[in-house]
């Protein structure tokens, strides 16, 4: 590498893949495959904690397989047959993952799986193909030349500055994306919430499916990771939870005594975890205006799903960015206009399912509407089966407008 002034100018690679979670972590994968020179950097070392529902729905494992680390999932997830929802009045409903029509999922079940542990596969496997992977390496700005990104700034662990340069950049660097903010793609969401998320043990049993309980303005969710061990999510309003900053558990035990079903729940259960949040949960990400970037998971943006899965949507959306960046490279041609099918295919994707998951946050977020609704699925169990299977990623979202209607 030739050094220069102001820090080490490293030689060109093909991508430069920001964020080793698993939307960086599998788009490195599936370009290595292609023959692609990829460098991917982290500001982490792994295996690192990482705030998450830990809940992988059931088409997740498809892409997981094509990644080449299905087995090592499977070996250390905790099957989840269904999702049992407590509404507001205490009314249950338990719908199951199976085929439905012509839909099958990849596993008649999600999973929940540490983060640590996902991640640690997706990046053992990234260790193993020529991928130049950097831990420790904070990016910290973003070269644009002639209307386009050429590379990224950063900081290695030993505190030198680099200059990074490449025909494309991934930015999956998460919720507070480094190349999003400085390409001013970032914007607020009116849905304005907080999770809180913690670890429990000595739930009774068996826990064999997820659990959701509404009771508005709050919800939370129970996703099994081991027999003795649960993430506990509780998702609020962030204006009621921001005051309390400083005293976290003391917000979060204070807020599950007002949800009475969860309350009962956790009785007796105790948290072998600090709790972590992580909020705003919504944000918007306008599509890059520039040539030589694409985004892929949390940076593109997220919306709260209603189950806190993420994981399938970034998977998904590395194989949606390995395939337009093969495509442009392979073309000679990373100009914003070559990459533009990307965010068309995201779309395509992601779109349909969002749109549900709004008209679920607008549910959960009345309580009579609530009510009724789960009442309305105790009596067409059918019905929310199918609700599962789009939440689930495997039954396209216009298959609910049949659903209903029938």
């Amino acid at each position: 590498p030739a050094r220069g002034g102001d820090g080490v100018t490293a030689r060109d690679a093909d991508v430069i893949v920001v964020g080793a979670g698993p939307a960086g972590a599998a788009s490195a994968i599936l370009l290595a495959e292609h023959g692609l020179a990829v460098r991917l950097l982290d500001r982490a070392r792994f295996p690192r904690p990482k705030i998450c529902g830990e809940y992988l729905s059931p088409e997740a494992p498809r892409v997981l397989d094509r990644l080449g680390v299905l087995k090592t999932v499977d070996g250390v997830a905790t099957p989840l047959a269904g999702m049992r929802i407590t509404a507001p009045d205490g009314t249950v409903i338990t719908g199951r993952y199976r085929a439905i029509g012509p839909w099958r999922p990849y596993r008649e079940h999600a999973m929940a799986i540490s983060r640590e542990m996902l991640d640690e596969a997706l990046v053992d496997r990234v260790r193993a193909l020529p991928v130049d992977f950097r831990e420790e390496t904070r990016v910290t700005g973003v070269l644009l030349e002639g209307g386009r990104v050429a590379g990224v700034e950063a900081v290695d662990g030993d505190g030198r500055a680099l200059t990074l340069r490449s025909q494309l950049v991934i930015a999956a660097d998460g919720r507070a994306s480094v190349i999003a903010q400085r390409l001013g793609l970032r914007r607020a969401h009116r849905l304005q919430r907080m999770a809180l998320v913690t670890h429990v043990t000595g739930l009774p049993g068996p826990l064999q499916a997820a659990e959701i309980f509404v009771d508005p303005p709050d919800y939370s969710i129970i996703n099994p990771l081991a027999p003795d061990r649960a993430n506990v999510s509780l998702v609020v309003p962030l204006s009621h939870a921001a005051p309390w900053g400083g005293r976290l558990e003391a917000f979060f035990a204070a807020r599950v005594k007002q949800l009475p079903h969860l309350a009962r729940r956790l009785a007796g259960a105790r948290p072998v975890a600090p709790v972590a949040a992580m909020g705003p949960l919504a944000y918007e990400v306008l599509p890059p205006r520039h040539g030589g970037v694409l985004l892929v998971g949390d940076a593109a943006g997220f919306y709260d799903p209603f189950t806190g899965e993420g994981v399938y949507s970034a998977l998904r959306g590395a194989e949606l960015a390995a395939e337009t960046a093969v495509r442009a490279l392979r073309a000679g041609d990373c100009s914003y206009l070559a990459l533009a099918g990307c965010t068309r295919a995201r779309r395509r994707a992601f779109g349909g399912k969002e749109r549900v998951a709004r008209a679920l946050q607008f549910v959960i977020a009345h309580r009579r509407l609530a009510n009724l609704t789960a009442r309305a699925l105790a009596r067409r169990p059918e019905l929310l089966d199918l609700l599962l299977g789009v939440i689930g990623d495997f039954v396209p979202p216009r298959a609910l407008l049949g659903g209903f209607l029938r």
